[in-house]
């Protein structure tokens, strides 16, 4: 698996958020994009994907934009990468015909267990107060 380009953006995205919850007031998609340097077409459906999932909600209409739905701490990296990528999985080893019978299969399994573990050890706050 490679973290693409959309996950990388998305958690920027909502750091940035989370930046300036203390602010009160939604961030636009434009200042958020102008910010992070971030295509603003692109960020448009990453936000919608994150919005879809809970992550962030958006105010329609003059002094509008976007922001967190969930407290910082109670999202993790992990939380957005999983929302946009497509699949988590370092290495799929079903449908192998050595699966279950493979000696790499428990390398792969740790492998993941630590991605796993690093995405969820910290929390938007937390990435926040560096």
């Amino acid at each position: 698996m490679k973290i693409s380009k959309k996950s990388q953006y998305g958690l920027r995205a909502i750091v940035y958020l989370a930046k300036h919850s203390r602010k009160k007031a939604p961030c636009s998609l434009k200042e958020i994009s102008r910010k992070e340097k971030i295509s603003f077409d692109f960020l448009e459906k990453i936000m919608a994907e994150l919005e879809k999932a809970g992550f962030v909600g958006a105010k329609k209409g003059a002094g509008g934009g976007y922001f967190l739905a969930k407290p910082a701490n109670k999202i993790t990296p992990g939380n957005i990468v999983s929302v946009l990528e497509e699949d988590m999985t370092l290495v799929q080893c079903s449908g192998c015909p050595m699966a279950g019978r493979c000696t790499s299969e428990d390398v792969w399994d740790e492998l993941q267990e630590s991605l796993d573990n690093t995405l969820n050890a910290v929390t938007i706050k937390d990435l926040i107060k560096k």
